[in-house]
């Protein structure tokens, strides 16, 4: 039996790790980033301590939600950097398995990105530690995710954001940020053990039944009247995608996973949000005080359901009318791809319940749909099923070539591709134009959707690119682009 979503607690989750931060030395990465040139850039350190523990998900008469944590906090704490700082976080993992952290949406150096075998050694269970470090490039929204069984690592709770500020901000009043998940719990508030059932690994993924902000199912989000809001949006869910609306409100998207975007009002006024993407949007609080202004999320169509309230506080309004400010965010140093010389490659992505696909290809063996299933495999990527640490690459490029990739959904679920160490454009969807070609490091798409991304492969190493739907991935929707 499940809880039916979504629960409305009225108290902020409060977490009880087991044990504290481990003191004692670090073991530091013999690869770290080189010296950024010219002056030293300031070095911002930060410790994650990923463990057991405990929290305070839902109001009685529910108990105490078991949980794994970075800091016995849910979501993990949000780490703050300015753009041109080097980012140092040492890692301890106190789990009874192994972990790694990945930086998603990071440009960095191929050992910094946390892919256990493929990038660095997995950090040993029960104590191992991991320093990592790398400059940051780019200003914008991020988080970061463990990337060992990460089905289970990241739906049990082990996740955070990553903000890295602009070196001028735009004007804004307050920014907010709201990391979104979707927990699949018992009627005893427990979470449900189920990873890697099959149901889940063919059809959408592991959705949830009860949502949560910030690690709470809100009843409200307090705001002022004439008071101008960033908020920046972060999808940390399994499988869930968002599509939520801001009744009375007109918000304008200005970035998407952390790269700045012409400023536009979300088509049919809905932000969709898939698994692992982050959209930044800014809003002028247009309501009067003392109203309340729902936010719905409508993707699923027999799922709708409130998010939460805009409630407006009883003070007079911060100012009459919208603050008169520009809101277009400073572009970030993502060298752009010339996509009439590019290099072109296409993935198709075949499996799953109800589509064409018959088998594929695992282990050098081709295999049955039912067989692959068997061994825990439903997805393929030009098809192949990919379950090896160390996968040969689907393809290499030169460093520095421009690529396009074309992406072809041969299925019938949503996908959100994602390539690690990259930013790419989104320059066509379906074969048309896309209006704001947009960079992005996940790209969602539709069932029987195309749709082309352009990069330029200046980043050496073994990337990963795969289905965010975390039971996707786990069951054979990855594979590794090689930069040479």
């Amino acid at each position: 039996m499940s809880i039916d979503a979504p629960v409305s607690p009225r108290r902020r989750a409060v977490l009880r790790t087991v044990g504290g931060l481990a003191a004692g030395a670090w073991v530091a990465s013999s690869l770290l980033v080189p010296p950024a040139r010219g002056a030293t850039p300031r070095v911002v350190e930060h410790r994650l301590r990923a463990a057991p523990g405990k929290a305070t998900l839902l109001s009685p008469p529910y108990g105490d939600t078991a949980v794994w944590s970075y800091n016995g906090q849910i979501p993990g704490p949000t780490l703050r950097a300015r753009q041109g700082d080097r980012l140092r976080v040492a890692v301890e993992n106190a789990l009874a398995e192994e972990t790694t952290v990945h930086w998603h949406g990071v440009r960095l150096p191929n050992a910094m990105d946390g892919v256990p075998y493929l990038t660095q050694p997995p950090i040993a269970a029960k104590g191992g530690t991991f320093v990592y470090e790398f400059d940051l490039l780019d200003a914008g929204t991020y988080w970061y995710h463990p990337h060992a069984n990460s089905r289970e690592q990241v739906g049990r709770g082990l996740s955070g954001a990553l903000i890295i500020e602009e070196r001028e901000p735009i004007r804004v009043d307050r920014d907010v940020t709201w990391v979104l998940d979707d927990w699949r719990l018992e009627r005893t508030a427990q979470i449900r053990p189920d990873f890697g059932n099959m149901m889940d690994a063919t059809h959408a993924g592991r959705i949830g039944n009860t949502v949560t902000i910030n690690g709470i199912v809100p009843e409200s989000d307090d705001v002022r009247a004439g008071e101008r809001i960033r908020l920046r949006l972060v999808n940390v869910a399994n499988a869930r995608v968002f599509a939520l609306e801001f009744a009375g409100h007109e918000p304008r998207i200005v970035a998407i996973d952390g790269q700045p975007v012409e400023p536009h009002v979300p088509d049919g006024g809905r932000v969709i949000l898939a698994p692992a993407m982050r959209v930044d949007l800014v809003i002028d609080m247009v309501g009067k005080p003392g109203e309340k202004h729902a936010v719905h999320d409508r993707y699923y169509a027999r799922q709708q359901y409130t998010l939460l309230d805009l409630a407006y506080s009883n003070e007079p309004p911060l100012r009459e009318s919208p603050l008169d400010a520009p809101i277009r965010l400073p572009a970030n140093p993502v060298p752009e791809p010339d996509v009439a010389r590019a290099e072109r490659h296409r993935i198709l992505l075949g499996g799953g319940m109800m589509g064409r696909s018959m088998g594929g290809m695992m282990g050098g063996r081709s295999m049955s749909m039912r067989d692959m299933m068997g061994q825990g495999m439903a997805w393929t990527m030009n098809g192949v099923a990919e379950n090896a640490h160390r996968p040969a690459p689907i393809f290499t490029l030169a460093r520095g070539r421009s690529c396009v990739m074309e992406l072809a959904n041969d299925t019938a679920w949503d996908h959100p591709m994602h390539l690690h160490g990259f930013a790419f454009r989104v320059i066509t969807r379906n074969g048309v134009p896309t209006r704001h070609r947009e960079w992005q490091d996940t790209v969602l798409l539709a069932p029987e959707e195309r749709a082309e991304i352009a990069f330029v492969a200046d980043n050496p190493g073994d990337w990963m690119f795969h289905c965010h739907i975390l039971e996707h991935q786990a069951a054979g929707m990855t594979g590794v682009i090689r930069v040479a």
